[in-house]
Formats: C-alpha cells, structure tokens, sequence
C-alpha cells in the first residue's frame, strides 16, 4: 500500500511538470530494506503513461512491454542494465545513511526508498528539463532539476550537502551522459510508440444537473471523458467569469479502462443564488479540438440527474433506430411482393411449360 501511494504521489508531480504537447520518459525505482513478498529492487520504464519496461532483482534483466525484437535490444539491454544497476545501488547506499540521519535505526521493519528520475522532450522537439525525486519512508528527502538549455543545476537536498567538487562532478555526468542517454532514449520510444502516445481521441461530454431536495439548491456537473493524451483544461464559467477553485469538488483526471482518460468539474448552486437567474457555462481546450469547445447550461431543464446532451443523444439514437427500422421493412416488403409476383405469374400460364415440353 505504502508502494502504492507513493507512486500516486509521484505520478501527479511528473504530470504537473510536464507541459501540452511535450513528451516524458521517467523511470520509477523502489529499494525495499527489509522482508517482503517483493523484489528487494524494481524499476517501471514509462514513456507518458504508456509502460516501456520492467526490471528487478529477481533476474536482473529489462523486461519490454512490447517491442523486445527491437533491433536496439542489445543495447537497451545494456544501457538500460547499466543505469537501473547504478540506480540500485545508489539508493541502497543511501538507504544506510537516511535511516541513521532520520533516526529510523530503531526501527527493525521494512524501510523504502524510491526515487523517480527521467527527462523530457518539449513540443518543440528541445530537450527540457531531468529531474528526479527521492523520498525515503514517505519523507522527501531530495529533488534535482538539470537544464541543458541554462546549463544550471538545481538540488533540493536537506539530509546532506555536496562539496564543490561533487557538484561539479555531478553536473557533468548530468550534462554529458545522464541527460543525453535520457533523450536519446525517449526519441527512440517516441518513434516506436508514436501510434500510441501520439494518438488525439476528441472528448465526450456530458452535461448532468442534479435537484438538491435537501436544500432547494441545484448541482451541476461537466463530465469530459473518453479523451487522449490525458492533458485538458476544463474551466466552469458563471456569467462569463470561471468560478472559483474553492467552490468547486473534483478536477482530477482519472484513466479509464481503455487507455482514455475522465475529468469531472461540480459545482453546487445555493438556492438564493438561483434566484439570480446567473448563466453557467463549461469550457475545454483540448489538443484533438481544432478550437475551444463551449456548452451552456439550460436551467429551464431540471430534474434529478437530468444531463442535457444524454437526453438529446437519446431522441437521436431512437429516431436512427427508428429510420433504420423503417428501411428494413420496407426493403424486406417490397422483395416479398417481388416473390408473390412471380409466382402468380408462373401459375397463370401452365400452358407456356406443357408447350415448351
């Protein structure tokens, strides 16, 4: 559970770092110290949200989602064995000194320390940011970002400080192999999965009220889902002004079960203020929408869960049954009175046949 929380929390920090149309591939690494059903050590390659890769302790190889007849497999093999090798037996190192400098050396249980490291590739095609994260027993303990374009490092380290010379050291190996690797890395995936990670599936979008019996209020909600990549911006208005963030619940984008992503926005309307007869409305922008897409809420329409545009889905889809339907029939009757006409034909003139024998 605790491994599970953790990767949560991490996975909405890449996220937050990561801009709309860029590209990341971050390694996700865990060193468990002590006695678990788990591999001591395990790291989870991922190009944005598409899994690339395996490794553990167990067998100490790199396991490939989907393309281990690459014609680069050697060299992931040996690149990517390296770097998760290095990585290990960093954080095992470190393990040593964080539970002495945290005091959790009268603790004889299980410790974890885990660390998310990787780079990104910018829309436009430049290199961003490498960073990494560490946290040991759910405390952070470091954060680092190298930029190539300022050529500046940045550490956040509370737990230990670096000498000149290790920072210099570190720089280096940032600059010129850590980050170099990283990207080149990532292009390669980006090619191969670009059918994947590259793909723009439009949202749908539902628009629900829901009849407060409680207080005489009314709550609304906008529903995108079913969309690709995961980045949206989806802003409630009231009066043409966004409403809020404190007043409203929700906003996470959650995955759905086919690779899509969901992001619900509501917002409660008191009874007083629906009195004021104001005009909401939801907004999204997202990259498979040529433009900005605007839906406005009709208040003439209430009732519990009543949503605007599954009820006009619904007329439509019942009156292309309908037509469908009518088709059939039609095709179906005018093909039977072909039948009965030919037999009538042929029993209205028996002679024709004696004749022809």
């Amino acid at each position: 559970m605790l491994i599970l929380v953790c990767i949560l929390l991490f996975w909405k920090v890449v996220n937050a770092g990561v801009s709309t149309g860029s590209h990341s591939l971050m390694a996700f690494a865990t060193y468990i110290d002590g006695q678990t059903a788990f591999p001591e050590f395990s790291v989870v390659l991922m190009l944005d949200d598409v899994q690339i890769a395996y490794y553990d302790s167990t067998t100490w190889k790199v396991v490939y989602r989907s393309h281990g007849d690459s014609q680069y497999y050697d060299e992931e093999q040996s690149d990517g064995g390296v770097i998760f090798q290095y990585i290990y037996n960093n954080l095992k190192q470190q393990a040593f000194y964080l539970k002495d400098h945290l005091n959790h050396t009268y603790h004889t249980g299980v410790h974890v320390h885990q660390r998310l490291v990787g780079c990104e590739l910018l829309n436009n095609d430049k290199p961003g940011l490498l960073k990494s994260w560490d946290a040991f027993d759910q405390l952070n303990t470091e954060e680092f970002a190298f930029s190539a374009e300022k050529n500046d490092m940045q550490v956040t380290k509370p737990w230990m400080s670096w000498s000149q010379q290790e920072w210099h050291n570190k720089k280096f190996l940032h600059e010129y192999i850590y980050q170099p690797i990283c990207i080149k890395t990532l292009r390669r995936y980006l090619n191969m999965e670009k059918n994947n990670v590259m793909r723009k599936v439009k949202p749908r979008v539902r628009l629900m009220k829901k009849t407060l019996s409680d207080s005489g209020g009314l709550q609304i909600s906008c529903l995108a889902t079913g969309f690709y990549p995961r980045h949206i911006n989806l802003t409630l208005f009231r009066d043409g002004q966004p409403v809020d963030d404190d007043q409203i619940t929700g906003g996470e984008i959650l995955p759905n079960g086919d690779g899509t992503y969901q992001m619900r926005k509501t917002l409660v309307i008191a009874e007083e203020e629906l009195r004021e007869e104001h005009k909401y409305n939801c907004s999204m922008k997202h990259l498979s929408l040529d433009n900005k897409l605007d839906i406005t809420f009709d208040e003439t329409e209430s009732g519990p869960g009543s949503s605007t545009q599954s009820v006009v889905y619904s007329v439509l889809s019942v009156a292309v049954l309908i037509i469908t339907a009518l088709i059939i029939w039609r095709k179906r009757h005018a093909a039977g009175r072909g039948s009965e006409t030919s037999k009538s034909d042929y029993s209205l003139n028996p002679s024709s046949v004696q004749d022809e024998t």
